[in-house]
């Protein structure tokens, strides 16, 4: 692997120059100029380079993922309940990113939040990224395509149901691009749309929507324990 292709993979994680160099025993003055031109390659096709993505462990409970792509979650069974959460990173400049996050309903109603995009310094992604999923019980690094799955799939998944993404969504759609190619996940709770009330939702509206193009047999519905 040479030098350059290095600092590509330590920037995919979301280190800074300077923690690159240390890295890599290497002067911060011999990195520098490898980082912009890898910035610049990605600058060349008109989107900002994906310095990286994450998602919350848990990730796949209750979903159908194509076997084939290889995506992993490291705890199944981590009791999400349907509620995925996803963070991306793309460069912003030399040494601060855009940053946005999202919060998707995979059962049922697709993106029901999202934060951002926010600019903020190389350094303090960490704490940032530590904040966004401290509600679970961990998180792990995520490739594009499976972060492009999980949003904008749940979000025709969700149309298909009647529900629109929150408004909060378009200020950092173009975060995860255009979704290409055959679906690789089937939402719903085991193939069949699950409603699970959560605080600020209107069940009835909710209700009313689902029971619009489906019948009461055709999904489920789940109120929160007292």
């Amino acid at each position: 692997m040479t030098l350059k292709d290095q600092v590509r993979e330590l920037r995919l994680q979301g280190k800074s120059p300077k923690e690159i160099a240390r890295a890599l025993k290497v002067a911060p003055s011999v990195v520098a100029p490898l980082v912009r031109e890898i910035a610049a390659e990605t600058a060349g096709t008109g989107e900002a380079e994906v310095v990286g993505c994450w998602i919350n462990v848990g990730w796949s409970e209750g979903l159908l993922v194509d076997q084939a792509r290889g995506w992993v979650d490291k705890e199944p069974a981590a009791g999400t309940g349907g509620m995925v959460s996803v963070l991306v990173a793309r460069r912003h400049s030399w040494d601060r990113l855009r940053v946005g996050g999202f919060l998707a309903d995979v059962y049922c109603m697709g993106v029901k939040n999202a934060i951002g995009p926010d600019v903020i310094d190389d350094r303090f992604l960490s704490e940032f990224r530590e904040y966004f999923f401290s509600d679970y019980p961990g998180w792990q690094e995520a490739p594009f395509e499976l972060v492009q799955h999980l949003v904008l799939g749940s979000i025709d998944y969700a149309r298909g149901l009647g529900f629109e993404p929150d408004s909060a969504f378009e200020a950092g759609a173009d975060l995860l691009g255009t979704l290409d190619g055959d679906p690789a996940i089937t939402f719903g709770r085991d193939g069949k749309p699950h409603y699970v009330e959560f605080p600020g939702d209107d069940p009835a509206k909710v209700l009313r929507t689902l029971r619009h193009t489906l019948t009461d047999d055709q999904f489920t519905h789940t109120t929160p324990a007292h």
